[in-house]
Formats: C-alpha cells, structure tokens, sequence
C-alpha cells in the first residue's frame, strides 16, 4: 500500500516538474509568442479580465498533458510495481487538483479545453501503468 500512494505522490510531482519545465521551455524559445500569451492568461486570471487565449497553445498544452499523464502513470506503476492502483490514484490527484486550477481559469479559456484536459486524465495514467506490464513482456 505504501509503494502505490509513494508512486501515485511521486507521479503527481513529476508531472507538476514536467509541466512547469516544458512550459519554462516554450517560454524561452518563444518569448514574443508563448511568453507573451501566457504572462497575459496570467494576468487575465489575477485581475479577472477578459482574455481571449490561443487556440494553437491550447492545443500544446493538451497534448503535453496527454504525455505527461502517460509518462508519469508509468513511473507510478514502476514505483509501486504494479500496473493499475498507483496509475488509478495519481489519475484522482491529477483531476482533483485540475478541476482546482480549472475553477479559477473557467472563464478564460472555451469549455473544450478544459474537457480535453480533464477528462483524459484518469484514462491516460492508467494506460501509461499498463506500458509498465507491456514493457516486462517485452524483456
């Protein structure tokens, strides 16, 4: 039981480190496109503006989403050296704390972003728990 919530907690963080990473990454590479898109969300969400995000951010964001839910469903299933319960639970804290942050961000971006987010990632994190059994098999 430890080594499921230790993999599902070590998961979270590695996703949390991926996301902000990559997202430091897109910054400095594109200072005049992301970098200002997302210092202006930013500012939208503080000052509780309008703000008209774009849609071609949008979309990397869902995709590294799907990634990293992938990796880090794996590393939690390495960790806790099983395929389903760890994946299964860092799902849960991944949509718990994403539907936190998207209750503050609702009315920023359309509706279809927050369901390509949030609805996949209990899904994804299992299927990348179940890349661990895939991996063995291949050994």
């Amino acid at each position: 039981m430890v080594r499921i919530i230790l993999g599902a907690i070590v998961g979270f963080i590695v996703w949390t480190f991926l996301l902000l990473g990559s997202d430091q990454i897109w910054i400095a590479l594109s200072p005049d496109w992301y970098g200002r898109h997302q210092t202006d969300f930013g500012l939208a969400v503080t000052n509780k503006t309008p703000f008209t995000a774009d849609t071609a951010v949008m979309i990397i964001a869902v995709i590294r989403s799907a990634i990293f839910s992938l990796v880090t469903g794996l590393i939690a299933a390495l960790i806790a050296k099983e395929n389903f319960k760890s994946p299964l639970l860092l799902g849960v804290f991944l949509l718990a704390f994403g539907c936190f942050i998207h209750s503050m961000i609702l009315n920023n971006v359309p509706v279809w972003y927050h369901i390509l987010i949030l609805l996949p990632l209990i899904p994804l994190t299992i299927l990348g728990g179940k890349l661990r059994k895939s991996r063995e098999m291949a050994i």
